[in-house]
């Protein structure tokens, strides 16, 4: 699944709050927050990474200089967080483009590390009024951690703000 990605430049000390994207990227600037719950889907869960990454405005993984491995194909949009006593995260970036000259939908891949425990992915960050999501590549969703599927609105500030829950083993196979 190239989970191990999560640690390939992971920094030392995480916070619940990053940002991914320079604010020189080209792109529609985006923020995404959510908590991450333990597996009664109501109590917080703190200490939890998560790792994200995702395609530039282009729709490419383009990578950052002097990356290698799992890093560099992941591309430079790659950020970490761990979360705090009420499980909350953050992270700012840009909103990604779909793969170009492909039908798939533009996304954000989440990987979870809970303590003590193996990383696994949970359903990626796809966006509602996505054209290309549509009534199949929604029934695809295998709704691991919850549903991927988050609704943006544009803030006063022109930033696109979504809000991604996480319950942590949902739908995970043998968790």
């Amino acid at each position: 699944d190239g989970c191990e990605a999560i640690y390939e430049g992971m920094p030392r000390s995480l916070s619940r709050e990053t940002t991914i994207a320079d604010p020189k990227e080209p792109g529609e600037q985006l923020e995404i927050s959510g908590t991450i719950y333990q597996a009664d889907g109501k109590t917080p869960a703190r200490d939890v990474i998560l790792y994200v990454y995702q395609t530039d405005a282009k729709g490419h993984y383009s990578p950052a200089p002097g990356a290698t491995g799992l890093a560099r194909r992941n591309g430079h949009l790659r950020g970490w967080m761990k979360t705090d006593e009420q499980g909350r995260y953050k992270f700012r970036s840009v909103k990604p483009a779909p793969y170009p000259g492909r039908n798939i939908p533009a996304h954000i891949h989440p990987i979870i590390k809970e303590p003590d425990k193996n990383e696994y992915y949970i359903d990626e960050i796809r966006f509602d009024d996505d054209p290309l999501l549509t009534k199949e590549e929604r029934v695809k969703e295998e709704k691991r951690g919850g549903s991927g599927i988050i609704k943006l609105i544009k803030n006063q500030d022109g930033v696109w703000i979504g809000r991604r829950d996480v319950v942590l083993g949902l739908n995970i196979p043998n968790y």
